[in-house]
């Protein structure tokens, strides 16, 4: 049976992490049927980067293409999920070689040391990040798409030049992963982020999925 891991950040006012300067995140029940209404509804308010999202051109590019530009292709694929759990420091260009990124791989997932800031509901401005010239050399190999299991793909303190690496190299990034559950190696990713014409970012629901057979880790058959 086909394994699958919902990776997922779930939007939860006061549990999800807040990046700074970001909208506050509010679900909150307008409509109740034990009032006497037809039905019940609710609304969401937050930032389009919000929990687990997707960037687009636009983030930081003006005039550039919105998050539903990205192509469908790109967000749904084999994924290679690469073990940086053991890194002192964040992702740098060095750092590429020692976390084993197959040569086919077009699309990648870091794991880090991140992964324990989910038990922490508030932002830490330390993590681990993609540094730039690693984001540059990301996009050199031909890959499509980078995901990380915090907030950001960037620094805190300087988060333009990795993204600005990527997203003008076409590269989509994904943000915000949840990735605890996840061993490293290859799997199915499905991320689709919500179909806003325009917009810079995206909340996402993503899953990666990976059959019993020893052979979907092989490699070999799986870029694309």
């Amino acid at each position: 049976m086909t394994r699958y891991v919902d990776v997922t950040v779930p939007l939860v006012p006061g549990l999800v992490p807040l990046y700074p300067g970001d909208t506050d995140l509010e679900v909150r029940r307008r409509q109740h049927r034990a009032h006497g209404d037809p039905s019940n509804v609710s609304s969401l308010t937050c930032s389009l980067h919000c929990g687990t999202h997707v960037d687009a051109p636009v983030h930081f590019f003006d005039g550039q293409p919105g998050v539903d530009t990205v192509p469908i292709e790109t967000l749904i694929g084999p994924v290679w999920v690469a073990d940086a759990t053991a890194l002192d420091g964040d992702v740098d260009r060095a750092a590429l070689d020692r976390v084993d990124i197959p040569e086919e791989a077009t699309r990648v997932l870091f794991k880090t040391s991140n992964s324990a800031l989910w038990n922490a509901p508030t932002f830490v401005e330390e993590f681990v990040a993609v540094a730039p010239d690693a984001a540059t050399e990301l996009a050199r190999r031909g890959i499509r798409l980078v995901g990380i299991d915090y907030l950001s793909i960037a620094t805190y303190q300087d988060p333009a030049p990795t993204h600005e690496a990527l997203l003008c190299a076409g590269v989509t990034i994904v943000e915000t992963l949840d990735l605890r559950a996840v061993d490293p190696g290859w799997w199915t990713l499905t991320c689709l982020p919500l179909r806003i014409p325009g917009a810079d970012g995206a909340p996402a629901r993503a899953v990666l999925s990976r059959p019993p057979s020893p052979g979907h880790d092989g490699g070999g058959g799986l870029a694309g």
